[in-house]
């Protein structure tokens, strides 16, 4: 079975934190979520909601200038390793914060990740957040997902990423 992309339409930041939070419900340890949107799309937003949804130790902020957070879980569930590639030049700066010696453990997530961390996990979401009007009063943007990989293509994950974009 295959999912083709799902795509929501987000009113403004809440509405992209809610809907990282539900998203953070459906996540597992080994899941890697490649997030792309330009700067203010709300990818930083979308993973503090994902945060949430998988109940990890916070803040969440942006790790640029650290490169990598990692945020251990309150309860029982996986760490979040939240990556912010910008600033790396190459894969070679990519392999050196060793992200898959701790996939298998982790939702790992990786802002401007595209093109640099597909090989670390056999499964992927690939999110694009668009919105158009960064710098005006419209708040609104686009979410669309893409899921990579036979973790996504079983019958309860495809219905749990259906149910997102609605």
């Amino acid at each position: 079975m295959k999912l083709e992309p799902l795509t929501a339409v987000l009113s403004d930041p809440e509405a992209t934190h809610a809907w990282g939070q539900r998203l953070g419900q459906v996540l597992q340890a080994g899941d890697l979520v490649v997030l792309t949107g330009d700067l203010g799309a709300g990818k930083t937003t979308l993973t503090q909601g994902i945060a949430i949804g998988l109940d990890v130790r916070g803040p969440i902020t942006s790790p640029t200038f650290v490169i990598a957070r990692e945020h251990p879980p309150l309860g029982n569930g996986p760490w979040l390793i939240h990556v912010d590639a910008y600033r790396l030049g190459n894969e070679i700066e990519l392999d050196d914060l060793d992200l898959d010696t701790a996939v298998d453990e982790a939702v790992t997530i990786v802002e401007w990740g595209a093109g640099l961390v597909e090989h670390v996990a056999e499964h992927r979401l690939e999110v694009i957040l668009a919105r158009p009007d960064v710098d005006g009063p419209d708040q609104t943007r686009t979410v669309q997902v893409r899921a990579v990989g036979a973790r996504w293509t079983t019958d309860v994950a495809h219905e749990q990423l259906a149910a997102l974009g609605a």
